[in-house]
C-alpha cells in the first residue's frame, strides 16, 4: 500500500469515525413527549400571534388557549379542528415537533494560500485544505506531483470512493487501471472511480500543481 493510499485511508477513516459519532449521539438523545401545549404556544410565536389574534381566527376563547398552551386542558377534537383551521396548518403540524436546523448548516473553513496541513509522499507533496473542520462528507487536498514516471511507484493507488482532480499548474498524465493514459494540462479535469487502479505524473518542466477532491 502505497504513502498516498495511506494519508487517504487516514483521512477517510476519520470522517467515517466522526459520522458514526454523530449518528450515535444522534440515537442516544432521549426523545423528549410531545406536548401540545407548547406546540400550540411555538406556532403562535412563529407567527407573531397574540392569544386575541388566535382567538379571533379559530373561535376558540383567550382564556381557552391559554390554558391548552399551559398545559392545564386537553382540547377537544372539535377544539384541535378550530386551532388547526383557524391557524391555517395540517394536524400533522400541530402534533409534529418544530424542526430544529441542523448543526452543520452554516459552517464554513479558509485556508489560507500554503497554509494547509503538509503530508509529504515519494510521489506527491499533499496539503491538505479544511483541515479544521470535522465531519468532512470530502476530503480537499492540493497537490505538488514530484513523480515523473509510472516506474516510481510500486503498485497502483486504490484507495475508497471516488475522485476528481482538476489541474491548477503544469501538466500531468492520469494512468487509470482501465484506460490508456491520458494528458491532462491546467484547467483539464478528470473524475474517476479511486478503487480503479491510478497513478499521476508530471510532464511539464517544473512539477505539476492539482487539486484532489476524494470523497
Amino acid at each position: 500500500m502505497s504513502e498516498h493510499t495511506d494519508f487517504l485511508k487516514d483521512e477517510q477513516i476519520k470522517i467515517r469515525i466522526e459520522r458514526k459519532n454523530v449518528k450515535k449521539n444522534k440515537a442516544d438523545a432521549t426523545v423528549e413527549p410531545l406536548q401540545l401545549g407548547q406546540r400550540v404556544r411555538e406556532i403562535r410565536k412563529t407567527r407573531n400571534l397574540t392569544l386575541e389574534e388566535v382567538s379571533k381566527l379559530t373561535g376558540l376563547s383567550r382564556s381557552a388557549i391559554s390554558k391548552i398552551e399551559n398545559d392545564q386542558i386537553s382540547p377537544t377534537f372539535a377544539a384541535v379542528t378550530k386551532l388547526v383551521n383557524g391557524l391555517g396548518i395540517d394536524i400533522p403540524q400541530l402534533f409534529s415537533p418544530a424542526k430544529k436546523r441542523s448543526a452543520s448548516i452554516g459552517r464554513r473553513d479558509v485556508t489560507r494560500f500554503g497554509t494547509g496541513k503538509p503530508h509529504p509522499t515519494k510521489t506527491y507533496e499533499h496539503e491538505l485544505l479544511a483541515a479544521e473542520l470535522t465531519g468532512k462528507r470530502m476530503v480537499p487536498y492540493r497537490t505538488t506531483v514530484c513523480a515523473r514516471s509510472f516506474n516510481d511507484y510500486e503498485d497502483w493507488v486504490r484507495h475508497e470512493g471516488e475522485e476528481f482532480l482538476l489541474v491548477l499548474n503544469g501538466s500531468v498524465e492520469l494512468y487509470t487501471e482501465f484506460y490508456q493514459p491520458v494528458e491532462l494540462h491546467e484547467g483539464d479535469s478528470a473524475y474517476y472511480d479511486a478503487e480503479m487502479g491510478h497513478a499521476v505524473t508530471s510532464t511539464s518542466e517544473e512539477d505539476a500543481v492539482i487539486l484532489w477532491v476524494t470523497a
